[in-house]
């Protein structure tokens, strides 16, 4: 157990957390960022990626390696630790708690700790994780040209998500529990006029199979009303039944959606004063790699200018931005 005192401290080490890093590194400001495993989120669980700038492809790992060096190029520190209480103190600073019992203090934070995608929890899911099983459509559906795939799900997301990958797969299937959608009454009308997706109702998934080696070949399905089992041939399954933003380790009130999500500014300041949030567990309408990176870059040039309002005793100053691009 220890106590270590930084400018800034960045709890998640994802796109959002190491591009704020990195950013905070050339304000010259010292920063550390928490990561309870290697540093990269979601993109290590990204086989490939084909829609960040400047890659026409690249391999999540590669892409997650060359963020956190050139974090660690303008100064920024990792440390392995799992952040389980952020705090604000009495005197307006943080206190940032781990598992492993260390203290991080610090007059702002950053909080880039992402979201999780609720599983199905099924025999199969965890094996064919990038072999076929996929959380994200816009990421992934390009791998599946004329294909026959599955949708899980029954909200907005799971219903467009499967009229979006109809561009790519020649059929969707959209499995839902129930004997109906909760979907917007729009994003029902779309698929259900769109002859490349057919819902399987009242239906679960109950285990994913393929080949040991390779990806995944179908699905064994059951009724929820008949209990009648029976199996879909499919080459990729796009899962969609939640999302939960992991917000859990902030200590106190702050303003959220009705979905948990945190409401920041523009400036990506949270309604505590000091706490910055970037990423995927912001209230916003995409979650991609290049949006967590403008995220995590407003955060930490938003930090600079709160620390210096700081400095001159001017704790309330409004956050101004400068425009103009870095050099």
């Amino acid at each position: 157990m220890a106590t270590f005192d930084y400018d800034v401290v960045i709890i998640g080490a994802g796109p959002a957390g190491m591009t704020a890093a990195m950013y905070a590194g050339r304000s010259m400001l010292k920063a550390v960022v928490l990561e309870r495993g290697f540093p990269g989120g979601e993109l290590l669980n990204t086989e490939l990626i084909e829609d960040y700038p400047g890659f026409e492809s690249i391999l999540g790992h590669e892409l997650a390696t060359k963020f956190e060096a050139h974090a660690k190029k303008f100064g920024a520190e990792f440390r392995q630790g799992t952040a389980v209480t952020l705090r604000k103190l009495p005197d307006g600073s943080f206190e940032t708690v781990t598992e492993e019992g260390d203290v991080y203090r610090s007059p702002a934070a950053i909080i880039t700790a992402g979201g999780t995608p609720i599983k199905l929890s099924v025999p199969g899911e965890k094996e064919y994780a990038g072999r076929g099983v996929s959380y994200c459509a816009i990421c992934d559906g390009a791998f599946f040209r004329e294909q026959t795939i599955a949708v899980v799900g029954g909200g907005d997301a799971a219903v467009e998500e499967a009229d979006f990958l109809t561009r790519y797969a020649s059929k969707v299937y959209l499995i839902h529990r129930r004997d109906e959608l909760r979907a917007s009454k729009i994003l029902q009308q779309r698929i259900f006029q769109n002859p490349k997706i057919e819902v399987i109702w009242d239906t679960v998934v109950e285990r994913i199979d393929g080949e040991p080696n390779g990806g995944m070949h179908s699905l064994a399905l059951r009724n929820t009303k008949t209990d009648a089992t029976s199996t879909l041939q499919a080459t990729g399954i796009f899962i969609f039944i939640g999302f939960r933003p992991n917000t859990g380790i902030i200590d106190g009130h702050f303003d959220h959606d009705e979905m948990g999500y945190i409401r920041t500014d523009a400036n990506m300041e949270t309604s505590v004063r000091g706490l910055f949030a970037a990423g995927d567990l912001r209230a916003q309408l995409t979650r991609q790699v290049t949006t967590a990176a403008g995220d995590g870059t407003t955060a930490a040039i938003a930090v600079e200018k709160y620390l210096t309002a700081l400095r001159h005793g001017h704790p309330n100053e409004p956050i101004q931005g400068s425009g103009g691009y870095a050099v």
